[in-house]
């Protein structure tokens, strides 16, 4: 199989602006590419191993294709021990990489290859890991993207878009392929049950405060909130307030959006993902004339839920209240471009 030297791909985070948790039973949701990006770059080394290192796990792994195949055939019988309910979806992977190592056998399988020369592959993130901001489907679409155009294949949107989604269902159990739709086109964009309309994106300024890693994952977090939208209406509340919150963004109408996040932080509460903690640092921003949300799945468990998104339009009563909570304040801006490869 032909190889190049050196292939590298950016792939863009998200947040949820909207419809987090709904999405996944068919309702909409609005979500934004951020400028917070994954780079991978694979390039060739000596012998037959394939090399993954990830400083920001603080990891380096080497495995042969044999031990790589292995490994896929490991994970996809968790996968459906957690499908049949004897295994937690946080058991499937044994650790983090293992979801890149994954998606890298998927591609070598798609591919029919059987041997090649050994690469490696270094990937780096400046997105938030577990906080909500979509760092799992970027992995994922960047190293597929890189690995694709290092090996010369040519992958067809459909097949590159199913192997990212069976990556992220090992990850969160459930994937709604909303993550994984922002990464790979960018922009701003209307989502429902698989069908996506661009959005021109939002001038309007928006922040996040990171409260920390959740102690559950998305999985976790899917599977008790699944109770609520199975056994109640709550998915159409979810869908009034994504609506709202769309024609909010569209028209940069800073009340309006204001009023829709919100609506959508108590449908949040109402489904058990946003701790106590966090509930009240919300109540807070509220008092002081914005709104804030949880941009992820939440949490469970704990009292930290990942990144928090905020509506504010006094950026100095905003910095002041950081500032009391110890809490840096993050601007972000819509990152227009998908993954692109170079």
């Amino acid at each position: 199989m032909k190889t190049s030297t050196l292939t590298q791909a950016i792939a863009p985070g998200k947040l949820i602006l909207s419809g987090e948790h709904a999405v996944v039973y068919g309702n909409p949701a609005l979500v934004m590419a951020i400028n917070r990006y994954v780079t991978t770059a694979v390039l060739p080394q000596t012998g037959s191993q394939i090399t993954f290192y990830f400083p920001d796990l603080m990891a380096e792994r080497s495995l042969t294709f044999t031990a790589l195949m292995q490994l896929q055939d490991r994970i996809r019988q968790n996968y459906q021990s957690f499908l049949k309910g004897d295994l937690a979806i946080r058991e499937v992977l044994r650790e983090p990489i293992e979801l890149v190592q994954f998606a890298v056998s998927l591609l070598l399988e798609a591919v029919s290859a059987q041997s090649f020369p050994g690469i490696r592959i270094n990937m780096q993130t400046d997105i938030l890991i577990g906080c909500g901001m979509g760092s799992s489907a970027a992995a994922v679409v960047s190293i597929l993207a890189a690995l694709a155009r290092y090996l010369q294949v040519a992958i067809a949107p459909e097949l590159f878009f199913n192997l990212a989604h069976q990556a992220e269902n090992i990850q969160h159990g459930k994937s709604s392929g909303l993550d994984l739709q922002s990464s790979l086109h960018g922009g701003c964009l209307y989502f429902k049950e698989g069908q996506m309309i661009a959005r021109t994106p939002s001038i309007l300024s928006l922040y996040l405060i990171n409260t920390g890693q959740p102690q559950t994952n998305t999985g976790e977090c899917i599977a008790v909130a699944a109770t609520y939208f199975k056994n109640t209406q709550i998915g159409h509340d979810f869908t009034a307030v994504t609506d709202a919150m769309d024609k909010a963004f569209q028209s940069n109408k800073l009340d309006e959006v204001i009023l829709a996040m919100r609506e959508n932080h108590k449908l949040l509460n109402a489904i058990g993902v946003v701790p106590q903690k966090v509930q009240q640092l919300i109540a807070e921003i509220e008092q002081q004339g914005g709104a804030a949300k949880i941009s992820g799945a939440g949490a469970v468990e704990g009292s930290n839920a990942g990144v928090v998104l905020i509506a504010m339009e006094d950026e100095k009563a905003l910095q002041k209240f950081a500032e009391r909570y110890q809490q840096a304040i993050i601007p972000i801006q819509c990152e227009t471009r998908g993954v692109y490869v170079y």
